[in-house]
């Protein structure tokens, strides 16, 4: 690690780059920008909170995408703000939450959920513009993709509850 005259670590270490990359991997699956998973990964293997300005610089990120990764992240409730040491400048400082339950709540709560209950207005345009099909066999199978598409967003609107009560969620 290269340490700045200020104090400040300038380049990540090893170590910070392995973690970084565990956490890229799994924002990838999720479908969340590279940035996501850099940030959160950076705050989980800093053992003091950092700034928006320290993950500008460590992750050689810009402040725009820098501020909109904590924005979703925040929203998330996969990071919060916390207590920095504040010199004369003030400056809001950010920590990773470490727990599980809160990280799948948060992901439920903000991504999924909202894209479920997005699906079941699409269906019911899906169906009605399918049920002006004219040829009856074309109309039949794309009904009966709907109906499948339908039941897959029921099951996922009733799995949901359940998986966040038993995440304490």
């Amino acid at each position: 690690m290269n340490l700045l005259t200020d104090g400040s670590l300038h380049e990540l270490a090893p170590l910070e780059r392995q973690v970084l990359a565990v956490f890229v991997d799994g924002v990838r699956v999720l479908g969340l920008p590279r940035s996501i998973g850099e940030i959160y990964g950076l705050l989980f293997i800093s053992r003091s909170p950092l700034a928006l300005d320290d993950l500008v610089q460590r992750l050689k990120i810009s402040k725009g995408s820098a501020s909109q990764g904590l924005r979703m992240l925040k929203n998330l409730g996969a990071v919060r703000e916390a207590n920095g040491n504040d010199g004369p400048e003030r400056r809001t400082y950010y920590e990773p939450a470490v727990e599980l339950k809160r990280l799948v709540g948060g992901f439920i709560r903000e991504q999924i959920r909202p894209h479920l209950n997005s699906g079941k207005s699409k269906i019911s345009q899906l169906a009605e513009t399918a049920s002006q099909i004219e040829d009856p066999e074309h109309r039949e199978f794309l009904c009966d993709r709907i109906d499948r598409l339908d039941n897959w967003m029921r099951s996922g609107g009733k799995v949901l509850p359940i998986l966040q009560k038993l995440l304490g969620q």
